[in-house]
């Protein structure tokens, strides 16, 4: 299985945890509410659905509303399929949300998993950030070390753009700095005690208000008829 699977596997677990979707709007979260993922089409979408079928991590059931039974016959196309989290696929998610081994630490793979971090516990979420903040320490001293090598043989254009990367990088282990401090001291971003016990994981998405470094939003695409 590739990285970019693996991650995409990842989320649509975490998000069928919240409640059953349609793939249309499994596609719409992750390309909007949770901002993981670039737009993508349906076909790298639902391989992975059908895999986790497969894997008897979901399961399809016919649309659930009445509107759904109603509207396919009347307009000559099928059902939509709602995917639905086994409690087997719940406990793998759960598997893979506690590990914090460095692939935790990757770009994509950071982004994914901080986007359910209210469904992590709290030292899980300690050893991913210190994971990812020492990944960005050492990518950033690799960084200062090759502009030092090569300034004077740069353009200004070209070292203005090196000088932005190293940038971005130092302000985002400036945000890790204060997410670990948060952490330490037992609350949360808005201020209030959080307990050892992680945060649900609300409806819409987000998490909790947390900032998402690096984080874009899809286009929808025309609400889907079949599976």
């Amino acid at each position: 299985m590739s990285r970019r699977s693996g991650i995409l596997e990842f989320a649509v677990l975490g998000l069928l945890r919240e409640s059953p979707m349609h793939g249309y709007e499994l596609r719409k979260r992750l390309n909007t509410s949770l901002g993981v993922f670039r737009a993508f089409s349906y076909g790298t979408l639902y391989p992975c659905l059908k895999t986790l079928v497969a894997n008897g991590w979901l399961i399809e059931e016919p649309g659930s509303t009445p509107e759904d039974a109603l509207a396919a016959p009347l307009a000559g196309r099928r059902a939509k399929i709602v995917y639905r989290l086994t409690a087997e696929g719940k406990e793998h998610f759960e598997e893979l949300l506690s590990q914090t081994g460095p692939d935790a630490y990757e770009d994509e793979t950071f982004a994914a998993r901080f986007a359910f971090f209210g469904q992590t516990s709290r030292d899980v979420r300690m050893r991913v950030l210190e994971g990812r903040r020492s990944r960005l320490e050492e990518r950033l001293e690799k960084m200062r070390a090759s502009l030092a090598r090569t300034r004077e043989r740069l353009d200004d254009y070209t070292l203005e753009l090196q000088r932005h990367g190293m940038e971005s990088v130092e302000r985002e282990v400036r945000w890790l700095n204060e997410l670990i401090e948060s952490e330490r001291a037992g609350r949360d971003l808005k201020g209030s005690p959080s307990g050892g016990s992680a945060q649900q994981h609300n409806t819409s998405g987000s998490t909790g208000g947390l900032p998402r470094p690096g984080v874009t939003s899809g286009t929808d695409s025309p609400d889907e008829t079949a599976t």
